[in-house]
């Protein structure tokens, strides 16, 4: 039977470390582990798209997860990434972390060949059916085929270990529509927002929480403001989701994904090492330049020392056109009756 309480807070999906011949590097990992669960992170999520799980064999997949969960020791939950290429590699990842005391899995639609909404459904099914371990929907249409909404209400209403959906598109209005859907039949269901740039409303739609990129960056900002946020303190919130927006973009938009996050996990002193994508000069001057701007930013929240000769002064945002879109956000919640 599943595990009935709800999946809440912010899981962080991790950078990990490596070492000077791009391996893992066991004790700075099970370093940044302590590092984010004293920071107040609520829960681990090796395995995700900044963990870049495709760069590393299945070996190296659980052997990540093992060091995170036997690292954490029950302080924190992990919700460990175990999609494999096929349904049967899958269900044995399952099995693995299972045994070895993770809370649930997330697993992505199948990649590279695009499903239609029955081929979707009949894999989750598949997995659902014979895994020992509670399974998280994962949507990232972005990279893999899409589960709609549909699907997801199907699978929460036929799957007892189906027990949340962890998405990354970003989409509020189909977020509330998942919502909408599955609550009702599901009131345990999880509801997590894997993009950072809409945390704030995504919790005030309903949303249990995040997978959130920036919480392996500043887990002490992304931690305040979900705490802000479901304590209503939305003036508080809403400064604070502006701030953490704009280091977001500026990880995520300025190299490839996910080496800003790499470059500035070195800035707070986490010995993150060189990624395993290999970069042409161009990119690695690009890197250069990303990590003066992101020391800068970090900077200015206290994380670290300004680089040297200083840095610009930032724009500053509009307080009118931030609390518009915060009042839309709660008027439409208000006229579907949800706050």
């Amino acid at each position: 039977m599943s595990d009935t309480k709800r999946l809440t807070g912010i899981f962080t999906p991790n950078i990990v470390p490596l070492d000077g011949s791009g391996e893992i590097n066991e004790p700075e990992l099970r370093r940044y582990v302590d590092w984010l669960i004293e920071r107040g992170v609520h829960g681990l999520y090796p395995n995700g798209s900044t963990g870049e799980f495709t760069r590393f064999t299945a070996e190296e997949r659980r052997r990540i997860v093992e060091i995170m969960v036997d690292q954490a020791a029950g302080r924190v939950p992990t919700l460990a990434g175990a999609a494999e290429a096929n349904v049967r590699e899958t269900i044995k990842a399952c099995e693995h972390y299972h045994a070895i005391g993770v809370r649930a899995v997330a697993i992505v639609s199948p990649f590279y060949y695009q499903l239609s909404a029955a081929g979707v459904y009949a894999y989750f099914r598949e997995i659902a059916d014979n895994s020992p371990i509670d399974v998280t929907l994962y949507n990232i249409p972005m990279f893999a085929s899409p589960i709609d909404v549909p699907t997801v209400k199907r699978l929460a209403e036929e799957c007892p270990r189906v027990i949340g959906i962890k998405d990354s598109s970003g989409d509020l209005p189909n977020m509330m529509r998942m919502i909408a859907a599955v609550r009702r039949v599901r009131p345990e269901f999880s509801f997590l927002t894997g993009w950072d740039a809409a945390l704030m409303p995504m919790l005030l739609i309903g949303c249990d929480g995040g997978t959130n990129a920036t919480s392996g960056i500043v887990p002490e900002i992304t931690r305040k403001l979900y705490d802000l946020t479901i304590a209503g303190r939305l003036d508080e919130a809403r400064d604070l989701q502006y701030r953490l927006l704009t280091l977001f973009d500026s990880m995520i938009y300025s190299a490839e994904f996910p080496e800003g996050f790499r470059a500035a996990l070195r800035l707070r002193g986490i010995d993150a090492g060189i990624g395993r994508q290999p970069k042409s000069e161009s990119q690695k001057l690009e890197l250069n330049s990303l990590s003066r701007d992101l020391q800068c930013l970090l900077a200015a929240e206290g994380f670290t020392e300004e680089p040297v000769g200083g840095c610009p002064v930032g724009q500053s945002l509009d307080p009118e056109h931030v609390a518009r879109i915060v009042q839309g956000v709660v008027g439409e919640l208000k006229r579907r009756g949800m706050a």
